[in-house]
């Protein structure tokens, strides 16, 4: 059985994504909203892994550390994410009993790593797949290789990102204000365009690649973007 991570963060659209990060890294996912919620979670579903928010309405995450660490007694890996920067932060969570600091804003592929260092050193990693696909698409994450009826495409580091998220729930519709805020970390203030240009070209490199002019990802008029 692969293992189990238990998200509890309380954005919705965080959650989301780490939900689906810990999923392309072969793990079953359960999100808790609130440090109440995951503390029931936790108890259960007897998670693997924890990525734990520390601004939680309830609980708040360093309270759930330590009952986890100090009442529970529980030896799992404990991943913390926050914007919270300082120092003196990282270290009095490591000291409470956090096995890694993660710092918001994030980078979708440090996240997988850190998931997966730390499974492997519980012995718990996943059996993975070593990549995602969607019709002719092929995404290694690994390697961050991406082909398409097997021609190899070169992509930014934006357009790859974009690239993971459409293809880890390619019928989920996107938002522009999704994508800003899941890619480039950002508040999304209506006037940017950016998120259409990189769409726009990803489209265009995907297209290209296949040779057909068949087009990969389709706009949803008035919401965003989403596989075809």
């Amino acid at each position: 059985m692969n293992p189990t991570v238990l998200i509890i963060e309380d954005e919705k659209d965080i959650n989301y994504l780490l939900s689906k990060i810990a999923e392309s890294e072969g793990c079953r996912t359960v999100s808790a909203f609130s440090g109440t919620e995951g503390l029931l979670a936790c108890e259960r579903e007897c998670p693997d892994l924890i990525l734990l928010d520390l601004m939680l309405p309830g609980l708040s995450g360093e309270t759930l550390l330590r009952i986890l660490r100090e009442e529970k007694q529980l030896l799992i890996p404990i991943l913390i994410l926050s914007a919270r920067s300082a120092l003196r932060d990282r270290v009095a969570l490591l000291k409470t009993g956090a096995d890694d600091y993660i710092t918001k804003p994030f980078e979708p592929e440090d996240v997988a790593a850190r998931i997966q260092a730390a499974l492997r050193r519980s012995g718990r990693l996943p059996d993975r797949t070593d990549f995602l696909s969607y019709q002719n698409v092929k995404l290694y994450p690994e390697s961050r290789k991406v082909t398409v009826h097997d021609n190899e495409i070169s992509l930014t580091a934006h357009e790859y990102a974009l690239l993971l998220l459409f293809l880890q729930a390619p019928e989920k519709v996107y938002s522009r204000e999704n994508l800003y805020e899941l890619v480039w970390q950002n508040g999304y203030y209506g006037e940017n365009n950016t998120v259409n240009v990189h769409v726009s070209n990803l489209r265009k490199k995907l297209r290209e690649a296949d040779g057909s002019g068949k087009e990969y990802i389709r706009t949803v008029y008035g919401i965003g973007f989403r596989m075809k």
